[in-house]
């Protein structure tokens, strides 16, 4: 059986396919968020298998088979590769209605040419087929972000990262890819974490001092700033479950900091006067420098207990939390708005539900002479699905300016997952389309294409000031 996904797949009317077809498909592709791994691309490195570049790392994935009742064996434990991919092939048919369904199918045609639909009964050839392109020179990291039109990415990064990699990257003349790191300092703000004393250890050691003071805590977050903008860092990248804030004095902060060196517990409010001071130092930073500043806010971490202690962060078991942040929200853009210190910002929530409480908030700090200063992000991790965009994408145009939105993202540690630009354009498209179908717009398509790729490659191209 051929695959459903033709040329004109999403597309619901011919407004939409001159729109993908004209102006979207052949764009460029800027990734501003995403979790590669710079050293694999430093490397270069090749896959061991299908299952290696394709199910390896994929927490989406992940899920699925553990919904379909898969032994964690042949998810993340030490079933061999080819038994990990027939239970996927079991698991694919499945997912009708799950983005995995779409993406997956994208992803075969994509790369490896392969338009049947994954099924037990051509598992074996599929994945010996793929095995062997996976052999060739066009299925390294590099090479399949080249062929897939891939101008920027920004790899996610600790601030105690050296950049070597980013550096390895940038000497590769053959490379031509800009790759970025973003900082992202989630662990030095979680002074309530367990780890938070072994963070603060490794990062005295990549600043060269002893760190016993909140003041000098704040000094090495900011030098690790200034060491990522030498080495091209133009984003920052915060992640929160519970959006702080709180104001206190430096007296208090320097209370605070040293009862946690001496291991006493903390309360809330003395957790959050920490992150909101040292969280607002760090914005009025990004913002001499021109960074753009990211913040993921609502997702609940690790809530399976059991499966974090046998498989760790990130294996597909974090949630969508339901708590309110907006008054904490504006309170944070207004302190670095008073004084002028406000960076570029892009705001992502997990819960749908704040759909219209983000799409508004933008509106009010907006300025600056920068076209979309504020953006509401695009359709973050549980939310990047069909569904989900096209209801960001309508909050956004109903409460803000669609026209000045920069666009898609991966959001991915997988090198096969620039499909979803296609999946995201073909969806922008659609909706667009449609509304000159319906009457509901203009129907100048030369107008509305240069919106598209604008949207899709124009806008981010000019918001993090690409050459």
């Amino acid at each position: 059986m051929k695959t459903f996904i033709h040329e004109d797949f999403l597309l619901q009317s011919e407004e939409a396919r001159i729109l993908y077809h004209e102006y979207a498909e052949s764009l460029p592709i800027i990734d501003y968020h995403c979790h590669l791994d710079p050293k694999a691309i430093a490397d270069n490195k090749r896959f061991n298998s299908i299952t290696d570049v394709w199910l390896g790392g994929d927490h989406y994935k992940w899920r699925a088979l553990r919904t379909f009742g898969i032994d964690e064996n042949y998810i993340t434990g030490t079933a061999s590769d080819k038994e990990k991919f027939a239970k996927w092939s079991e698991v694919l048919p499945y997912t009708i209605g799950n983005p995995l369904f779409h993406w997956s199918a994208l992803e075969l045609k994509t790369y490896f040419g392969v338009e049947e639909q994954l099924n037990p009964g051509n598992w074996e050839d599929i994945y010996d087929y793929c095995n062997q392109l996976i052999a060739q020179d066009s299925f390294t990291p590099q090479a399949l972000i080249t062929r897939s039109k891939v101008k920027w990415i920004c790899t996610t990064d600790d601030p105690l990262d050296d950049l070597r990699y980013h550096k390895q990257i940038g000497e590769q003349k053959d490379f031509k890819t800009g790759v970025s790191p973003t900082f992202r300092p989630d662990k030095a703000l979680q002074i309530e974490s367990g780890s938070f004393m072994e963070y603060v250890s490794k990062l005295e050691q990549a600043v060269g001092y002893a760190i016993t003071t909140y003041a000098l805590m704040e000094r090495a977050l900011l030098e690790r700033i200034d060491y990522f903008d030498k080495n091209g860092c133009m984003i920052s990248d915060h992640g929160f479950s519970h959006l702080p804030y709180a104001e206190a004095p430096a007296s208090i902060l320097e209370s605070i900091f040293s009862s946690r060196l001496r291991g006493e517990t903390l309360s809330r409010l003395e957790c959050d006067q920490y992150a909101t001071a040292l969280f607002l130092a760090m914005g009025r930073k990004y913002a001499a420098y021109g960074w753009a500043m990211q913040l993921h806010i609502g997702a609940i971490r690790n809530p399976n207990t059991r499966m974090f202690h046998e498989r760790g962060p990130d294996t597909g078991y974090d949630i969508i939390g339901d708590r309110s942040y907006a008054d904490s929200l504006y309170k944070l853009l207004d302190d670095l708005e008073r004084t002028g210190e406000l960076p570029k910002t892009i705001l992502y929530n997990l819960n749908p539900a704040q759909n219209d409480v983000l799409a508004a908030m933008i509106g009010s700090f907006q300025g600056g002479g920068i076209k979309g200063k504020i953006q509401f992000g695009s359709g973050w991790w549980y939310n990047d699905q069909k569904d989900g965009m096209i209801k960001q994408l309508t909050s956004l145009s109903n409460l803000g300016l669609l026209s000045c939105f920069v666009g898609m993202l991966t959001d991915s540690r997988s090198f096969l997952s620039y499909t979803r630009h296609e999946y995201f354009r073909r969806i922008l498209c659609n909706l667009i389309g449609g509304w000159v179908k319906n009457g509901e717009v203009p129907g100048d398509i030369a107008f509305l294409g240069r919106i598209v790729q604008d949207i899709c490659f124009n806008n981010a191209k000019n918001y993090f000031d690409l050459s």
